[in-house]
């Protein structure tokens, strides 16, 4: 559990740079043989892609580090849980582990709203949450208070 801890403090740190870049504040790192081989965060208002999560973006950091797109041996360290889109790539990457902290209840694949790994695909994968689940939840919420103060002032209609 204390390297969960560990490199979820840095998936936390790829969170913090995605509030700092105005993007929703999720972050994620990918380890193989305690390397971490792959990192990201939303990058989605910044290139203007429904695509750029932070588990994609390190999907795709972690595959060209590797030469490999077959994450094998390696866990995904997220702060929130992967929406179907990203489920469903970390299905297709082969990736062995999961391990995010806070539940989303809007979105959440992995059992909040749907459970992507229970059906009957070619790859499973071990999922654990709830590793500094607080600590993210207190960033997306100070994310959305931030919002909610710039909007305050906007015209409505």
């Amino acid at each position: 559990m204390d390297k969960d801890i560990y490199f979820m403090k840095l998936a936390l740190q790829e969170a913090e740079r995605a509030f700092s870049e105005g993007e929703v504040p999720i972050g994620a790192v990918i380890v193989k043989d305690g390397v971490v081989v792959g990192r990201g965060h939303n990058q989605v208002e910044r290139l203007k892609d429904p695509t750029a999560h932070a588990e994609i973006i390190a999907i795709t950091s972690a595959a060209s580090t590797l030469n490999n797109w077959r994450l094998k041996g390696c866990t995904i360290y997220v702060t929130v849980e992967p929406c179907p889109m990203c489920a469903g790539a970390l299905i297709l990457s082969r990736i062995d582990r999961v391990v995010y902290g806070v539940d989303d209840k809007k979105f959440g694949a992995l059992g909040s709203v749907c459970d992507i790994a229970k059906y009957r695909f070619n790859h499973k994968f071990d999922v654990e949450k709830g590793v500094l689940a607080r600590e993210a939840e207190e960033l997306l919420k100070a994310f959305f208070s931030q919002i909610r103060k710039e909007m305050e002032g906007w015209p409505s209609g």
